[in-house]
C-alpha cells in the first residue's frame, strides 16, 4: 500500500492536519496516510499537562469517519523520546507500505531537519514531502524532497491552546 506518515504531537489535531493529509493523499497519490504521534519529541517541549494517551485519545476522535486515515500508536507504545528513523521501518512493516513511505514535513521544520537523528539516512528511506506551514515561498531544503503547494489553513495547535486559555472561540 502507498502510503505517507505524519507526525507531530497533534496538540491538539485541528483541522489543518486533516486538510494537509487530505492534499497529500489526493495530489500526491497515496492510499494512506499514517498520523504517528510523538511520544516524547526530541526536537519539540510537549506541555506536561497533557499526556500521551490524551493526544492519542484526541486524535483518534479527529480520525473517527476518515477511511484513508488511521493513527498509529507506535512512538507512545516505545515510550521515551521518539526519532522518525526508528518509527519508519515499524510503520512500513505494519501497515504494509510499499515503496518509499512519504513523510510529510512542514517549511517551519527544514532549517533544524539535519539535527534529526540520522537526517540524512531517513532523507533515503521516505520520500520528503515538504507542506507550506509558516512561509509562502518554497524554501530552499538540502535533502531531497518534494514540495506539495498546500493551501495554508490558519490553524495551530499553540493557537488552540491560547484560545481555550483566554475562554476565546476554539472548535
Amino acid at each position: 500500500m502507498k502510503a505517507a506518515i505524519l507526525g507531530g504531537t497533534f496538540n491538539p489535531p485541528h483541522w489543518a492536519h486533516l486538510f494537509l493529509a487530505e492534499e497529500v493523499r489526493v495530489h500526491m497519490g497515496y492510499e494512506r496516510i499514517v498520523f504517528v504521534p510523538a511520544n516524547l519529541p526530541a526536537h519539540k517541549p510537549v506541555a506536561m499537562n497533557i499526556s500521551p494517551k490524551q493526544r492519542w485519545d484526541m486524535l483518534e476522535l479527529a480520525l473517527a469517519g476518515w477511511r484513508y486515515f488511521v493513527a498509529d500508536s507506535s512512538e507512545i507504545d516505545r515510550g521515551g523520546a521518539t526519532y522518525s528513523i526508528e518509527t519508519v521501518p515499524l510503520l512500513a512493516q505494519k501497515h504494509h507500505i510499499t515503496g518509499k513511505p512519504g513523510f510529510i514535513i512542514g517549511d517551519d521544520l527544514l532549517s533544524g531537519f539535519a539535527t534529526w537523528k540520522k537526517a540524512a539516512e531517513l532523507a533515503q528511506v521516505v520520500d520528503l514531502i515538504v507542506a507550506h506551514r509558516r512561509y509562502e515561498k518554497r524554501k530552499p531544503f538540502a535533502f531531497p524532497h518534494r514540495y506539495i503547494d498546500n493551501l495554508k489553513l490558519p490553524i495551530s495547535s499553540s493557537d488552540i491552546r491560547r484560545r481555550i486559555r483566554e475562554d476565546e472561540a476554539a472548535r
